[in-house]
């Protein structure tokens, strides 16, 4: 059947169809050609300036203020895209902007009382609407991309693009259900996440070229390289440890997520967390790391719908999928020796909000086991049967040797070059890299956690940490690395 709609659960339990591109159904009028339809209308999203991005210097006493501000800027875009697609149109954007100027002056007087004011806030109020084909990863090649060697130190280094038409062609063969990856149309039945993902955001991982030199885990080359790794164990969340809290971007905030979190590690993490409470608890790690890993759920497209917070009130519904491994390895420098990372010190990588906001800090890695030689950043993989789908977080590799946050939580840290050079005024740490498997059902059946507005694209995905290492643990770590052992 030809779908010309996608539903949009709403928080309260009602449905709003807008003209989509459809995620299911193999037929046309002549039941001759299978395959995905696509709808003509045009639908769109609403893209906002990244205010917590520009944030540069957050006091502790506005901390609270500025993440409740936060938290209500993703609320009312949140409103007013379902507004939106629930018929109201454009008449949404000038409510928007009103609502936002509002909340952004409380953030700007708050910040001002102990700091410069951050005045050039005040001009981000304003937001657009953007057609769903123009985000990044929307149909885009970034996937194509040719992922030279240390690749792992984020999609900043990644250079040049394969668009021959041999992987074009791979890329159209990956929705044939033909094909020896898993079959687009085998959903279940369901037409997909609410909101998105789009058949297009899939490919088959057999039609990918191979395009990353060396795989997740490889260790730096070179003759000054530190080769060793060092790998804690945390399991991989089957304690259920969940929430749609932020603590290092919204501290103090319940729901300041918007979307649902995969815990492992710390066993006290959520909005309330400071660094005593981290300090204090206990961990799933099995050698005392109390650090803090997190990431977006992956939920499998079920229809669920459980009506609570991060989950189909902030439109996000299928049923949670538990990973089936989850590791976390940190690894050396490709040109000396890694130095210490501080307790307490918070890293995010990737971008939630990258389908609007560009690539800039857009750090997805999706695979398949068995093909991790094929990174997608703006796709989802479709994985031969057996073999399991991958993401991959590498985190950045070089600090600033002061600060343990910065206000967008970005500044602080940085990635090095492709050589693995750190920019001036940066020292190498040891690089994270989070790597989670999971058995999903065949076909385009599954899609990461998002806000409404960024339509579960792939590109959007991203994970965060934070380092309750105690000191002496910190130590081996390090000493591991630079000698060149591979240490647990």
């Amino acid at each position: 059947m030809l779908i010309g709609a996608t539903a949009l659960l709403l928080g309260g339990g009602g449905l709003a169809a807008y003209a989509t591109t459809a995620l299911a159904g193999n037929s046309t009028t002549s039941g001759a050609t299978s395959g995905h339809q696509h709808t003509a209308a045009a639908a769109f999203t609403i893209s906002c300036p990244d205010v917590g991005e520009r944030l540069r210097t957050v006091p502790r006493s506005a901390q609270l203020p500025v993440s409740k501000g936060l938290s209500a800027l993703d609320k009312q875009v949140h409103d007013a895209y379902h507004k939106m697609m629930g018929g109201s149109g454009t008449a949404v954007m000038s409510p928007l902007k009103a609502q936002r100027e509002k909340t952004i002056r409380m953030m700007v007087t708050a910040i001002a009382k102990n700091t410069k004011r951050p005045g050039y806030l005040l001009k981000m109020s304003g937001c657009t609407t953007k057609p769903v084909n123009e985000g990044a990863g929307a149909g885009g090649n970034d996937s194509t991309k040719t992922v030279k060697e240390g690749w792992y130190q984020g999609q900043n280094q990644t250079q040049g693009q394969q668009q021959s038409q041999d992987q074009q062609q791979g890329q159209q063969q990956g929705q044939d259900p033909n094909q020896q990856g898993q079959d687009p149309n085998q959903n279940g039945g369901q037409q997909g996440q609410a909101g998105g993902p789009s058949p297009d955001d899939f490919v088959d991982i057999t039609t990918v070229q191979p395009n990353a030199d060396a795989p997740p885990f490889a260790a730096p080359k070179g003759g000054n390289a530190s080769t060793g790794t060092f790998t804690t164990e945390c399991g991989r969340n089957e304690d259920g440890h969940f929430n749609s809290d932020n603590v290092i971007v919204t501290p103090g905030v319940s729901n300041g997520a918007h979307h649902t979190h995969d815990y492992v590690g710390n066993k006290a993490t959520d909005a309330f967390a400071d660094d005593n409470k981290l300090a204090a608890s206990d961990t799933t790690c099995n050698n005392g790391d109390q650090s803090t890993h997190y990431w977006p759920v992956l939920r499998k497209l079920d229809g669920n719908a459980e009506q609570k917070p991060g989950a189909a009130q902030d439109a996000n519904v299928g049923t949670t999928l538990t990973p089936a491994t989850v590791t976390l390895k940190f690894r050396g420098s490709q040109v000396g020796q890694v130095e210490a990372m501080p307790r307490f010190m918070k890293i995010i990588t990737g971008d939630a909000k990258a389908f609007t906001n560009g690539t800039k800090n857009a750090n997805a890695s999706w695979s398949c086991t068995g093909f991790e030689d094929r990174q997608l950043k703006d796709k989802y993989p479709l994985c031969p049967q057996g073999s399991q789908v991958v993401r991959t977080f590498a985190f950045q590799n070089c600090w600033n040797g002061r600060d343990i946050d910065s206000g967008n939580h970005r500044d602080h840290v940085t990635f090095s070059d492709q050589n693995g050079v750190c920019p001036n005024g940066f020292k190498a740490i040891p690089q994270l890299t989070q790597r989670i498997t999971y058995d999903v059902p065949q076909g385009a059946s599954f899609a990461v956690d998002s806000f409404p507005e960024q339509l579960h694209k792939p590109v959007t995905d991203h994970g965060d940490f934070i380092n309750v290492m105690p000191d002496q643990l910190m130590s081996k770590a390090v000493n591991c690395i630079n000698s060149g052992r591979n240490c647990t």
